[in-house]
């Protein structure tokens, strides 16, 4: 009998050390899910295009009574550029005038710089960066504070194109409301 409770003196020790190590094990695994993005758009359905190089959240357009035309054929920005063309810029009045004195006066919007699939991932998402800072400067020059933009690249991350007339649509910057 004292033999027996030394082995099982001996096992316990050994079997709780082993259903600890197995848990941290499968703790480990167990993916984490991402945490939401607040001023990320999921959908390209959300954003309306406003100018050649600019996408508008479609809560953003309504809130600022912004006047848009629909430019879904238009070209976007041209391979590896990341200038604003007179069009982007009278868009970019209008929502600057929004936030700065208008019905969204104060609020803040997030600028998520976008790429086609061509190049490595470093250079698309630092491309995508240039583009929404090009946006930034402009918006900025108008009045808009730098605490009102939040700035992001996904780079290629949400491209879909394939083709060049599919690939011009993946070069743009999405402009939300931010929380």
């Amino acid at each position: 009998m004292r033999r027996s409770l030394g082995l099982v003196a001996l096992v316990i020790p050994f079997v709780i050390a082993c259903s600890h190590k197995q848990a941290a094990t499968t703790v480990a695994r167990t993916p984490t899910p991402p945490a939401p993005a607040a001023a990320e758009p999921t959908s390209e359905a959300t954003h309306t295009p406003a100018s050649p190089h600019i996408a508008v959240d479609q809560d953003l357009g309504k809130q600022c009574a912004l006047h848009l035309n629909n430019v879904q054929q238009a070209p976007k920005f041209d391979f590896d550029e990341f200038k604003l063309l007179p069009e982007d810029r009278d868009v970019l009045d209008q929502v600057a005038t929004c936030i700065t004195s208008g019905p969204l006066k104060g609020r803040r919007v997030a600028l998520i710089g976008r790429a086609d699939p061509r190049g490595t991932e470093e250079y698309n998402l630092a491309l995508g960066d240039r583009r929404a800072q090009s946006v930034v400067d402009y918006l900025k020059h108008l009045g808009v504070e730098n605490r009102q933009v939040a700035t992001s690249t996904r780079g290629d991350l949400d491209a879909r194109g394939h083709d060049e007339p599919t690939w011009r649509v993946d070069r743009r910057v999405d402009i939300s409301l931010a929380n």
